[in-house]
């Protein structure tokens, strides 16, 4: 009989609220308490904390310097301690990275509910794409509708991809989104291009797969665990530049492992559509793609965005798929643009 992995649920290591899994911590708790280790040092971290409008404000890239272990305590809040994220070696051409390693049996919560850029945070100017649990605190996105995963917890968190930082008027707006005062509301920041910003980007291999699965109609609930990674490329000159690296190192170099259950036939149905290579604008690196859109997301494929090499095994039946490759050649020419 073909083996299967089941999902363990965590040690009832105390209650901060509500939370959609009975006797655990909430996501915003989770992420919270992420936080912690590096707040006792900032120095060493390359992050600074300031305080807007009450809220608690952590710069990890704009004023101060971030780096790789900013990038780690980013990507762990992003996703509430329910994945594990490691930094591993990699090479691209010639050059030595490293290589964000990402693995998590609660796929939904992590990925989903929190990971997710599906927050764009625009007013008076100021813009922010906006991730972790605090999404799942103002669950304003469609998203939730179909996967639940929304919670009222007493403080939130969350991450945002940006070069600015927030004005008070922004904190208030997020704080009353996600119904908290503002100083219970925390907000960790860097931009794309930064070694942090970097980081917790390409930590979405899972991420990504998932919400191209999402877009094909799979039902995520069977997604039991997820394994990916992606390269970190090196720091762009400007956000622009590193929008493309960034997407590169997943579109083109990204690899992502799911174990799901169920049937094979439905599998069978989207695998081939997963992967990156499956877009019609899949093949030149993604600054190209993107200027010859307008820089306008919108009119981009959305199949594009996945990564570059998947592979599906169904626990219940044995079954594996693997579609994509990585792409060596476009990832050496973004890389060393």
């Amino acid at each position: 009989s073909a083996a299967r992995i089941v999902m363990m649920p965590f040690p009832d290591v105390g209650r901060w609220d509500e939370s959609p899994i009975a006797g655990q911590l909430s996501l915003n708790e989770r992420a919270w308490r992420i936080c912690e280790p590096y707040l006792e040092d900032p120095e060493a971290h390359g992050i600074a904390m300031t305080s807007c409008g009450g809220a608690t404000l952590i710069d990890a890239g704009i004023a101060s310097p971030g780096g790789l272990s900013a990038g780690v305590m980013l990507a762990k809040a992003c996703t509430c301690g329910l994945m594990q994220i490691d930094l591993v070696p990699a090479t691209v051409g010639a050059m030595g990275l490293p290589s964000v390693s990402v693995s998590t049996s609660r796929p939904l919560e992590a990925c989903m509910a929190a990971q997710y850029a599906g927050w764009r945070i625009l007013l008076d100017g100021y813009f922010a794409m906006g991730s972790g649990p605090m999404r799942a605190a103002a669950g304003n996105e469609a998203l939730y509708e179909e996967i639940g995963c929304t919670e009222s917890p007493a403080r939130a968190l969350g991450v945002l991809e940006t070069s600015t930082i927030p004005t008070e008027a922004v904190v208030a707006t997020v704080a009353e989104a996600c119904g908290v005062p503002t100083e219970c509301l925390r907000l960790l920041m860097a931009p794309t291009a930064s070694l942090a910003g970097g980081v917790q980007v390409v930590a979405r291999s899972v991420e990504t797969a998932m919400h191209k699965l999402h877009e094909l109609k799979f039902d995520l609930r069977r997604i039991v665990a997820g394994y990916g990674s992606a390269p970190v490329p090196p720091v762009a000159c400007s956000d622009m530049a590193a929008i493309g690296r960034t997407n590169d190192a997943v579109l083109y170099g990204g690899r992502c492992t799911l174990y799901v259950k169920g049937d094979d036939a439905s599998v069978e149905a989207v695998i081939d559509r997963v992967p990156a290579s499956a877009s019609p604008d899949y093949g030149e690196p993604f600054s190209a793609i993107f200027a010859r859109y307008d820089h306008d997301f919108y009119r981009i494929d959305p199949n594009l965005f996945s990564p570059a090499s998947v592979t599906m095994q169904n626990v219940d039946t044995g079954s594996t798929w693997h579609v994509g490759r990585i792409d060596h050649e476009v990832l050496a020419t973004s890389f060393s643009a």
